[in-house]
């Protein structure tokens, strides 16, 4: 959908926005769009944000509710304000005077998902150090009067499938850059939770002056090294773009060995790679591409490192 939308003449961002949003209509892997990845109390939230790497204007939103095309508001608060990210219950009203309508992002799928989680005492969950003991049951969770703390190990419980993003970087036939992501976010999140995809340098970043970065993985890791910042910088430094997300995967790595990432990345002559942390039931990365030299979209694969 980007790639047609590049062919008839759009701009880099309004490919973005409409690759991303096909991915929002299309519920990508359960873990874009709405009906997906319901919070604690059953709700799906949307993160998206999109970046022109011309102007670096970045526009994002963040637990959007009620409101299905995450991504073509995040364009709208680049259009429309002097902003750059608006969250919850606020970025719904906002869209609904940009003229989205506002519809329930709950659907018979999500609802499935939840009661499952319901009956399995809400395993797995994102809490640490509460009571009643987060391991084996429901909440309501609230600090306990004397703090004994204990290391909850997540990676095992969790299936690395169990949330995801639509990253995607736009290069134009000129060199300009745009970046964009959209996502449903963390199954089972804490109400009010925030990934990395709606921030700019974690979820992607884009400068036309170097290239384009996406991430996707576990956001509440990868947001702390601002991954997709970090790629553009070593891209603009003359490093290809493979090894430049290489780097930032073994960047990571030292700090958290076991965490679930990956990160593509695109310089502006064109020239594409990818990296992801090799754990469990994840050995390898799938991405797509489409280009002038390709006769149609190809997937790509690389042996996580």
């Amino acid at each position: 959908t980007a790639w047609r939308v590049l062919q008839l003449g759009g701009s880099e961002l309004d490919a973005v926005e409409k690759g991303c949003g096909q991915c929002e209509i299309d519920q990508c892997d359960g873990s874009v769009g709405y009906g997906g990845s319901p919070d604690e109390s059953g709700e799906t939230t949307l993160d998206a944000m999109i970046m022109d790497g011309n102007t670096m204007e970045v526009g994002a939103v963040a637990d959007l509710r009620h409101i299905k095309n995450a991504i073509g508001v995040a364009r709208k608060v680049i259009e429309y304000t002097k902003h750059t990210l608006l969250v919850g219950e606020s970025a719904s009203l906002f869209a609904v005077r940009m003229g989205f309508p506002y519809e329930d992002l709950t659907t018979q799928k999500s609802l499935l998902v939840y009661s499952k989680w319901l009956n399995q005492s809400c395993q797995p969950n994102y809490w640490k150090n509460v009571v009643p003991d987060s391991s084996k049951s429901c909440g309501p969770y609230k600090r306990p009067e004397k703090v004994t703390y204990k290391e909850e190990q997540t990676i095992s419980q969790r299936s690395v499938h169990n949330h995801d993003t639509i990253g995607m970087v736009v290069i134009g036939g000129t060199g300009t850059v745009a970046s964009g992501t959209s996502t449903n976010g963390a199954v089972h999140k804490i109400p009010g939770r925030v990934g990395d995809s709606p921030i700019a340098g974690a979820g992607s970043y884009a400068d036309s002056t170097a290239g384009g970065a996406a991430a996707t993985g576990d956001g509440d890791i990868m947001m702390r090294f601002l991954p997709s910042y970090q790629a553009v910088e070593y891209m603009r430094m003359g490093t290809d773009p493979t090894v430049a997300c290489q780097k930032v995967i073994s960047r990571i790595q030292k700090y958290v060995p076991e965490f679930f990432g990956a990160v593509i990345c695109a310089n502006t002559t064109g020239s594409y790679g990818a990296a992801c942390n090799k754990i469990p039931g994840f050995t390898q990365f799938h991405f797509m591409v489409s280009s002038p030299l390709l006769s149609q979209p190809t997937e790509q694969v690389v042996d996580c490192i």
